[in-house]
């Protein structure tokens, strides 16, 4: 069983891990996040945020540098910068570290077209840190890049991840 689990609330965009005791859960962190610009729901090609019980099925950047680029959850070898965004215009960029979401509840957010693993729904960083705190994502849960970084480090595969 996985030490810490996380709940993130779309209506607050915050993130809390939590470690689970008999006498009570303890809040370990609590950060900003965004989730989807078009608010929650499960159905693919929707870019909303899946809501319900999810676990981390893989855990993917250990030892990237913040800011490192990712595509199709391989490091590119660029860093992010100012630069590379306008090289690149409308990107969506995952960066810093990747933790790749799957649904637990089948015909919710596990299987057919709700599938949150198969719509690649992630936690991961991006370059618009100053917009966290606000739903902008196309589904994923964005941090900055030095939480996602401390969060990486701090959860394991398996972890559970509830989402509302």
């Amino acid at each position: 069983m996985a030490r810490y689990f996380i709940d993130v609330d779309s209506r607050l965009q915050r993130l809390y891990l939590w470690e689970p005791y008999p006498e009570g859960d303890m809040l370990i962190r609590e950060y900003r996040v965004s989730t989807a610009k078009n608010g929650l729901g499960e159905q693919s090609g929707s870019y909303r945020t899946p809501r319900g019980r999810h676990r981390i099925a893989e855990k993917i950047g250990a030892g990237q540098p913040l800011y490192a680029v990712f595509k199709a959850r391989v490091p590119t070898g660029e860093i992010w910068s100012r630069e590379l965004a306008l090289e690149k215009p409308g990107c969506d960029w995952i960066l810093t570290r990747i933790l790749w979401l799957e649904g637990m509840e089948a015909g919710k957010n596990k299987g057919g077209t709700v599938d949150s693993h198969e719509r690649y729904i992630y936690i991961h960083g991006t370059d618009e840190e100053h917009l966290i705190g606000t739903p902008v994502s196309h589904g994923c849960i964005r941090m900055k890049n030095q939480d996602v970084a401390e969060l990486f480090d701090l959860v394991e595969v398996g972890a559970e991840v509830h989402i509302s």
